[in-house]
Parts: structure tokens; sequence; C-alpha cells
């Protein structure tokens, strides 16, 4: 029989001289790692790991695969006489960990037992051959202890309570002081504890210890603090986890034994030294737990140079070796130093920049690789302003983290008064349940904006993300009450407006008080205000503008600003924004325009509508004329009136108050009596899919010509003073070809009035938003009068999923995000399955109609790290995101051009 066609036979376990470091999907990066340091012939105590794929079958079955008993005993033949001494024996027993490792790090997450194969035969053995008693009972003890509770479910408080007792009855502070008398009577009462809590006495079979620690190990991939941390970081759920047993070696046999973990550089900052803490007589958890106080790794000089000097030969290979930060465990058992553990260390979004700069320069990787060590998410945290985290403050509440940042400021209740007490020179934190368009100045003039209501996509969250404010939304602990001009947080105390508050937007948290801040220096770099080069540059400053013109060399992907004023588009241009790829003339209507608007909604004659389009037209096209200034050479998207019609009349009830009122008074209402009866004819159940977009524009005539009269004369105005405006007119919500064409034709037609009344010859490009599935399924169709495309994945991920986005976060979202049923919000990354394949299908069929159709993404989602990537995969021309995520967006472009020449790489 050929080989090919041999039946596959699993194998389910592998030596640690079996494996390398990029098996990490089956032996997980703890056993993939010990394998390659084997490999370098380091100094690692022998094991086996047994496979991610035996623990897949075992959580699917509820059963071990039935090949494994056989494998691993097998594995633990050659172990027994590999070492000489067999697992467990009497005289002198074989002890071995069992270690949980999956393919990504979860410190802390997974179950780890040490000691396997003490007994109270084994003990006494132990005893005997390291001539040291105490040492022995003191790993029993730990074994018990441990197995106890990971194993047999015995609540861990109950074992550290006494061995508190037994440290108060010999008057001691620390375990180290108990001597093999304590130790004795602590094994006594440990077992006891085990067989009151867990029905069972402690095994005494030391192949029984090993293979209950082994399903242990298995199912704590399945516990609630497992989940909880592979939703927190992304993981999938169906890898399962290795377990990885290896013989003992004891850092607890004296001063001249103890552990520690060293990183290769400061995880912390990214420099280049000697950083990681040590133990003496102390075995690996002791570390971590905290029980006793380390000392700097740097002190194993004077305790122990020859391991100490071993030790830094030995970061450096490592380091050399994966060319990258190295986190390691290591045990020193009387003077000989043991490798327990490598992998990549987790580092800091400022040590991974410093990191990465650092490897290029010493020419251990490249450009390309270094795109890789770093991320948009880092670079976001890097640059908003953060709280000096050794400030004393009183948190009263928490909320859902919906734009980074820290905000100090006098709680304001309203955005009348926000923008009075900020023209004053007052810091304020607009404090509202949740904010609607009307509240735009306040939020502007706000330090911060913090509502008891909405969620990462509700209306103060994405404005904030847009104007770079910080945001902390859905507090909903804090009772806000407008009319009272206060709110009262747990416990009672009532914050009155004019008290002074702080907001964490990274972590959601609500303080008292004033919470000192630490600005910035990446985005004063990125504001032009901090030169890289210059003498006081700052060191992260280097490394950011490095790698961000590393980004612009690789990336395809063309990144624009969703801005809607000249100042925001300014502020895009110099935070590397390449045009405006979504203008947003809705937010031009606010404030002293509302009322024209208003007027022109409830005109019940053409004379009144043609009065107020007159009026509007001036005051629009100035807004274009200083948008195309601040862009000039760069192409700006001008998207047409698009907000629900609510959003433009009065709030109903506010206004049957007043009427009722008026009646109640007899005083004149007519002028009410028929606003109201206007709302009341418009009035629609769901706005959000009623009349807006281009139903607006072709229901309200001479709405949309004049806003594309506008946008003419202000590019007629820009070529005449000899600037290059570039804009591009899109029209929202088309559903059809055919409301498209209606648009289409009309608009050429005023831009051809323009250009014969100005003789200025305009190239004005129009196209439209691909936000309904509809329009996305017939986009072959509406290329054919569109000439670019930009998905608007805000509402298409609405109306694809039939969600509410202003509603859905608050009620629904935290169950679906527990229960699994998302990974991760899709109005926070594209849902690729189902709104990512419409984008695609939708940009292939538009190119397939017109092979020059331009296409780009405008919503949320422009700025989105990992989406970015998928909008470079389906071949768009460019994202449009709020201009502090254009850094990022222009990041992550570049990681996305670089991925397969990275993957290469490595």
């Amino acid at each position: 029989m050929s080989e090919n066609k041999e039946p596959h036979v699993a194998k389910f376990v592998y030596d640690f001289t079996e494996g390398n470091k990029d098996l990490k999907d089956l032996l997980g990066g703890k056993g993939a790692n010990l394998a390659e340091m084997t490999n370098l012939g380091l100094p690692v105590p022998p094991g086996f790991t047994i496979t991610t794929e035996a623990c897949k079958v075992y959580l699917d079955s509820g059963e071990e695969p039935p090949a494994l008993r056989d494998e691993v005993s097998a594995h633990l033949d050659a172990l027994e006489q590999r070492m000489g001494k067999k697992l467990g024996q009497a005289d002198d027993p074989l002890l071995v960990s069992v270690r949980s490792g999956a393919k990504f790090s979860m410190p802390g997450m997974m179950d780890t037992v040490l000691n396997i194969g003490l007994s109270d035969k084994s003990v006494k053995g132990l005893a005997k051959q390291a001539g040291d008693e105490r040492f022995a009972w003191d790993s029993y003890r730990r074994l018990i202890q441990m197995f106890g509770k990971t194993v047999l479910g015995v609540d861990g408080e109950l074992f550290e309570e006494a061995l508190e007792k037994a440290k108060e009855a010999k008057g001691v502070q620390v375990d180290t002081e108990l001597d093999a008398a304590d130790l004795k009577k602590l094994v006594t009462a440990f077992k006891k504890t085990v067989k009151t809590e867990a029905g069972r006495d402690f095994p005494q079979d030391p192949r029984e210890q090993m293979d209950l620690a082994i399903h242990a190990v298995f199912d704590s991939w399945n516990t609630d603090r497992a989940k909880l941390y592979r939703r927190q970081e992304r993981i999938p759920g169906d890898l399962g986890t290795a377990v990885n047993v290896c013989s003992m070696v004891f850092g607890n046999l004296g001063p001249d034994s103890g552990t520690g973990v060293a990183f290769t550089r400061d995880p912390a900052s990214g420099h280049q030294g000697v950083y990681g803490d040590y133990l003496q007589n102390a075995q690996g958890e002791d570390v971590v737990a905290g029980i006793r106080n380390t000392v700097p790794l740097a002190e194993l000089e004077n305790i122990d140079k020859a391991s100490y000097d071993q030790l830094m030969q030995i970061m450096e290979t490592l380091e050399n070796h994966y060319l990258d930060l190295c986190d390691i465990e290591f045990t020193i058992e009387r003077g000989k130093l043991w490798m327990l553990q490598t992998r990549v260390g987790k580092r800091t979004a400022g040590a991974a920049f410093r990191i990465a700069t650092q490897l290029v320069d010493q020419g251990l990787i490249d450009e390309t690789e270094a795109l890789q060590r770093v991320n948009g998410a880092q670079l976001a945290q890097l640059m908003f302003p953060r709280f000096d985290e050794d400030a004393r403050a009183e948190q009263v509440g928490r909320g859902i983290a919906a734009s980074p940042g820290a905000a100090v400021g006098k709680a304001v209740f309203d955005s009348y008064t926000a923008v009075k007490w900020s023209r004053s020179g007052e810091k304020v934190i607009l404090v509202r349940r949740e904010t609607n368009p009307d509240d735009l100045d306040g939020m502007i003039a706000a330090e911060g904006i913090l509502t008891s209501r909405g969620g990462k996509t509700s209306h103060a969250a994405v404005v904030a993300r847009g104007m770079g404010k910080t945001c902390v939304c859905g507090a909903e602990e804090l009772e806000v009450d407008t009319k009272r001009r206060r709110m009262v947080v747990p416990g009672g105390h009532v914050v009155e407006e004019g008290d002074v508050i702080s907001i964490d937007g990274s972590s959601g948290k609500v303080y008292l008080g004033e919470v000192p801040v630490v600005p910035s220096p990446v985005v004063e770099y990125f504001e032009g205000r901090m030169h890289p080069g210059a003498d006081d540059a700052d060191e992260l400053v280097e490394a950011v503008h490095r790698m961000m013109a590393f980004a612009d060399r690789k990336r395809r992907l063309r990144v624009r600003a969703n801005a809607d004023n000249a100042e925001d588009a300014l502020r895009a241009r110099r935070f590397g924004a390449q045009g405006i790829g979504l203008c947003r003339t809705e937010h031009m209507f606010l404030g002293d325009r509302r009322e024209l608007v208003e007027r022109l909604i409830l005109a019940d004659t053409e004379a009144e509508r043609e009065e107020s389009l007159k009026q509007l037209l001036p005051l629009q096209k100035r807004d274009f004329v200083e948008l195309f200034e601040a862009m000039d050479g760069l192409p700006v998207t001008v998207r047409l009136l698009d907000p629900p019609l609510h959003e433009f009349l009065p709030d109903i009830t506010e206004l049957s108050v007043r009427v009722a009122l008026a009646e109640s008074r007899q005083e004149p209402h007519e002028n009410e009596l028929r606003l109201l009866q206007a709302v009341h004819r418009l009035h629609e159940q769901n706005p959000m899919l009623g009349l807006r977009g281009v139903r607006l524009g072709l229901v309200i005539p001479g709405l949309f010509t004049m806003q594309v009269r506008a946008i003419a004369e202000a590019a007629a105005e820009r070529k005449t003073a000899k600037g290059d405006p570039r804009a591009e007119i899109m029209i929202p919500l088309v559903g059809t070809v055919q409301e498209l064409e209606i648009v289409r034709d009309e608009a050429d037609q005023v831009i051809a009035e323009v250009e014969a009344a100005t003789g200025t010859r305009l190239k004005l490009a129009i196209g439209t938003m691909i936000e309904l599935p509809r329009a996305a399924l017939t986009a072959g169709q509406i290329a054919e009068a569109a000439e670019f495309f930009s998905f608007g994945t805000n509402d298409l991920t609405q109306t694809v999923w039939g969600f509410s986005r202003d509603d859905v976060e608050a009620s629904f979202f935290t169950a679906y995000l527990e229960k699994g049923i998302f990974g991760v919000s899709p109005f926070e990354t594209i849902d690729k399955d189902g709104v990512g394949s419409l984008v695609k299908s939708a940009a292939t069929a538009g190119r397939s109609t017109r092979p020059d159709l331009k296409l780009g993404v405008c919503g949320e989602h422009g700025g989105d790290p990992e989406s970015v990537h998928f909008f470079h995969e389906v071949g768009l021309d460019y994202v449009s995101c709020s201009p502090f995520r254009i850094p990022v967006a222009r990041l992550e472009a570049g990681r996305a051009a670089t991925q397969s020449e990275g993957s290469d790489h490595r």
C-alpha cells in the first residue's frame, strides 16, 4: 500500500525532544516552547506533552481518546528510564508537574499541579534522598493543597486558613519558618479537609494522581474564568489546551535553590537590562502568589553568580532565537539552573513600539516584521491622556468604556450650560441620560461626556470618538436628573451641577473630584507640537514616528477622515488623512439653522419652501468653501442630508403640552397648533427606516438640488481662487438604481448650470452609500449610475442584523457576549460572514459593471483594526474614520499589506 493511502493514526503525546516552536496549534504555547528550548540544548527538565487534539476529544465526548492512556504510559516509561527512577516509588520517587498550555497565553486562567507522585510512603523516600525532611513534607503539603483545590474542587480558602493557623500556632510570619514537624501536622490537616470536602481520601496511587490531574487541566479550559478571558482577548473557544507532564525540579531545597521570572527586556518600557524577580527556597507558584517578597533579578548575581551568568547567556540566546522580548520561568535546584518555560512576553503599548524599532536597529528583524509586532489597539492606548495611576481617587460608578481618555471637569446637565461655562474658561463634563444631535454644541465644549444610558454605538459614543472626546456610556447605577441638575451615585451621595468629577474612557470608571491626568506625547506628535529628532523629543514618539513611516510606505489602502467642518478637517489632515470620506451635512443644519430646516420640511406652499432653500443656500456654500480650502488637493466626499426626519422636528410631547397649556389659558396658539398637526402628519413609528436619505431628497423638492448647488458653487469659487477642490457627492440610503438615477439627473443639471454661470469646468464625482442589503445585492445595477461606492457599515450592520444600534447594546448585547453568540459586537468589528460577505459581493458586482469604480467605507468600522484588514483583503481603495482614529487606520493598513510578507518571514 502506498504511503498516501495509509490510514491516519492520531498521535496524542509528544516528547519534548520531538516538537518545536511552530507546533503551537498542536502542543500549545508552553509545550512548543519547551520542545524548542530542548532542541536548543538548554537545560529543560525531561517530559512530554499531551496534545490539544486529545483535549478536544475529551471535551467533546467526556472521555479521553482510547489510545491516550497507552501513549502516556509509553512516554512515562521512557521518562522513568531516562531519570533512573519511577513515578512515586517509595525509596527515590520520580515526581512530575502537570501544567496547562494553550496556543495563546492565558496566564493564571487554567490549572497546574506540582509534585505529583508524593504519597505517605514516597514522602519519606524523598526526604531521605534529599537529606532534607522539611523539604519533603513542604512539597507534600503543596501537592495536597493544589490537588485538592484544582482536581477535587475543594475550596482553596480552607487550605489557606489551615496554613495561617499553623503559622500563628508557631508564632511565625512566613511558611518557610515552619519546620518538618509543623508541616507533617499540616499534611494531616489537609488530608482531613480533602476527606471532608471531597468525600474521598487523597489518592495514594501516583498514576491515579497524574491521570486525574490531566483530566482537571482539560476541564479547566471551560471554567468560567477561562471563558471570560478568551472573550476578552478574542481567543477562539474551540482550540483546547495541551497538557505538559514535566519531571520536577525543586526550588524549595534551601538557600542554594529558588525560582524566578525573567524578561529579556523591560515589558513596561521596552528598555534593555536585567528585569525580573527571584525568590530563594521557593517553588514557582510562590512568586506569582506573592506570599513572600521577591528580590530583583539582579540580586541573583550576588546570591549565585554561576547560575546568574548562565541565565544571562540563555536569555540572550532565547531573544536572538525568538527575535523578540522573551518571558522566562526558571528554577535553581541546589545550584543547577533549569528552564521551565519561555514565551514571547506580553508588554505595554509603549514597550511594543520601542522594542520593535530596537530590534530593527539591531538587525534582528526587518520593517515588515516590525509592523507585525505592534497594532492599532496599542497605538490608540498611547494617544489618549490617562489618569495618574498613583493618584488617590474615589470611584462611584462604572459604565461602558465608549471613547478612551481621561477627562476632568465640572458636571453640567445640558448643552447650553456646557457651552456657557466653557466659554468662561471652565472645564466641564456633560452629563446626560443620553445625548441627541441637539447636544452637539455641548459635547464639543465639554472635556468628556457621561451618560447613564446607551452603548458603544450610541449617539454619544459615536460622536465622542469622532471628536476624540472621552466618553463613558451606560453607567446605569448613576441616577441622572437633568431637571434638578444633579446626579445621585451609589450610597446616596449627590453630585450637584458644578461639582468636579473625573471619567476614564479607557475603563469606564467614574470618580468624584479631580484625578490628575498625564498628557499623551503621541498626540502632540500627530498634532505637530512635538517633532521627532528634536533634542526634547520623547523616545516613544521617535518609535511611533518610525513605525508610522514604515506603515505608510507599505500600505495600499488610503485613509480618509469623517469630518463635518474645517476644524475637524485640518486636524484630520495633521493626523495624516488623505481626504474626507464622509462629510455629514446634517451636522451643518443644527443650532441656528435648525429652524430653517424645520420650516422647509413643514412648508405648506412652494413659496415657503423656496424661501427656506434660498436662506439655506449661502450658509451651505460657506460650509463647503471652508471645507474645500482645508482639504485643498484632497478628495472630499459630501453626503447629502441623511438623518431621520424626527431629528429636525419639534418633540411631539413637548409641543402637545405647549398647545394644551395655551388652550387651557385661552392664549393664542394658531402657529403651534398648525405645527403640531404637521408633526403628527409626519410622525413615524420607526424613523431610522422611514423618510430619510434619498427618500427625503425625492419627497422634498429642491432640498438635494440646493445642496448640490452649494457644493458646485463652493468648488467653483475655490477654483477661481486657484484652489484645487476635489468634491464628491454621495447620495445616501439608496435601495434601487432608479432612486439614484433621478437624483443624479437633477444633480447633473444643477452642476451644468453652475458651470455655465461661473465659466468654470467642474469635475464632481457622484456616487452612493451602500448601507441597505438591497443596495448591496443589486450593486451591479447601481454601479451603472454611480462613480463610487462608500459602504456605510453602521446602517448596513443594523439592517442586516435587524438591530437598532441605539437600543440593543444596552438591552441584550451583554448576554450575547457572555453566551458566546458574539465574540465582539458587530458594531465594533465587522461581521465578516454576514455584513462582510455583502460588502465583498457588492464590491465585486460593482466593479464588474464599472471597473474603475472607487470603493471605500465610512462606517465606524473604518477605524477598527481587525476590520481594516478585512477591507484590505476585499480590495477597497480607502477607509474613512474619525480624525483621532486615522493613525490607527494608517498603521493597520500597513500591517494588512505586510501580513503575508510577515508570515513568510516568520
